[in-house]
């Protein structure tokens, strides 16, 4: 039975996470069938390698009121590129119609959105595995939110590419906290948001939007989460301030620290972080850390303070 075409105003019915899941624990079965497929019936190789239609506005009048089902079918040879060039190594033109593939299924159905969320991930995967295209990932899903709002998650996918793939901290912050911002977004992004501002080395930012959410968050747990991102705050001050009289210490005396007891104002008590515990001074490596029975363990990774 044909679906009838999607209204350009509606958007398909929420995909149920279960389906979700399903996809993703199918997919590597679905390559793994297709390449024993083609090893057991291998296909004449291919001169070249054609996408007849290019341009999705012309195949959306061509389709005419069929382009739900079309969309569906070019998102299926997408998924067939992907697994067939994921295993072709050493091909010069390896993933070359993947981008195009998406763009002309989201371009046929524009709520089409397990085309954009799991082609983003097939673009951004690094080779060998993938392309590592991280630019058309972000140019998908911001099409994607060109054309649906109100979808919070290609937001925060775009975040997350920035934050995993490109290590852009600063980028994947200000997606991460424009995804917080939106109709239907969930309160744990905020936090996200702020921990990837403390990771860029924006520990100002980051401070005021983890007070803002202790103040506001009707979550207690985002609450709390937010108090310990402030107390993972101002311990990470705390350790530069420390590491920074160590180093003006030996540079004025000539004399290397081999414990707290070398500073004459620690003589009297060891400094101790936000839960009272003491910090720490590796004189092997020389550098400060909490203690190993800190609360606040593990610290953000993030840039040195300027």
């Amino acid at each position: 039975m044909v679906r009838r075409r999607t209204p350009r105003t509606g958007q398909r019915p929420p995909v149920p996470w279960r389906a979700l899941v399903l996809v993703v624990v199918s997919l590597p079965l679905a390559v793994s069938v297709l390449r024993a497929r083609e090893v057991t019936f291998p296909e004449p190789p291919a001169t070249e390698r054609l996408l007849y239609l290019r341009s999705g506005k012309v195949a959306d009048r061509l389709m005419l009121s069929f382009d739900t089902l079309a969309a569906d079918i070019y998102w299926i040879r997408a998924i067939q590129h992907y697994g067939r060039d994921r295993t072709a190594f050493g091909r010069p033109d390896r993933f070359q119609l993947l981008y195009p593939l998406l763009d002309l299924t989201t371009t046929l159905d524009p709520h089409f959105n397990i085309a954009y969320r799991f082609g983003a991930i097939f673009l951004s995967i690094e080779e060998p595995q993938g392309p590592g295209r991280t630019d058309l990932a972000i140019k998908l899903l911001e099409k994607g939110l060109e054309k649906n709002p109100t979808r919070w998650q290609y937001a925060h996918d775009i975040g997350f590419i920035n934050y995993w793939y490109t290590r852009d901290y600063a980028a994947a912050a200000q997606w991460f906290e424009r995804a917080s911002k939106m109709p239907g977004a969930p309160e744990w992004i905020a936090p996200l948001a702020a921990i990837t501002l403390v990771q860029g080395g924006d520990r100002t930012r980051a401070r005021g939007l983890l007070t803002n959410l202790a103040n506001s968050a009707t979550e207690k747990f985002i609450r709390a989460a937010a108090e310990r991102g402030l107390a993972q705050l101002q311990a990470l001050d705390a350790i530069d301030e420390l590491t920074a009289l160590v180093q003006d210490h030996e540079r004025r005396t000539g004399q290397t620290v081999r414990g707290w007891q070398d500073l004459p104002q620690f003589r009297a008590g060891v400094p101790g972080d936000p839960t009272g515990q003491p910090y720490v001074y590796d004189a092997a490596t020389r550098t400060v850390d909490l203690s190993p029975l800190s609360t606040l363990r593990p610290l953000p990774k993030v840039k040195s303070q300027q």
